[in-house]
């Protein structure tokens, strides 16, 4: 199931996805998401904006299978550079690692990511 019309979009997905893995988005991980989000929103100014509608969107699904949603999307995507993702596979650690502990439910979100880029590099 794709729900992002951009890659970009589609990242941010990711980013709150990894924030929120251990239950709870704490303000260091708000802050790095922000900033990451530079990058790929750069002709947008407010990203406090679009990051909170994410999120809201995010918190909102309920019963989804968040695992086949990235897959399908890097699917989707299949344009993508694998070292593109890799940039944001190793952006999902600044953002675990940002209040300071890594939980279980982090690691192991960002271990089924680095799965399913693994997964699309040896087709």
């Amino acid at each position: 199931m794709v729900i992002h019309k951009t890659f970009s979009d589609f990242v941010l997905y990711l980013y709150v996805h990894i924030a929120n893995a251990d239950g709870a988005l704490h303000d260091d991980e708000q802050r790095v998401v922000l900033e990451k989000m530079d990058k790929h929103f750069p002709l947008e100014g407010d990203h406090k904006r679009r990051f909170d509608e994410t999120v809201m969107a995010y918190k909102k699904m309920v019963n989804v299978d968040h695992h086949q949603i990235i897959k399908d999307s890097f699917n989707h995507f299949d344009h993508i550079k694998f070292s593109q993702r890799y940039k944001i596979y190793a952006d999902m650690y600044d953002i675990i690692h940002a209040d300071g502990k890594v939980s279980e439910a982090e690691t192991k979100a960002v271990n089924e990511l680095k799965e399913i880029i693994d997964i699309l590099t040896t087709k």
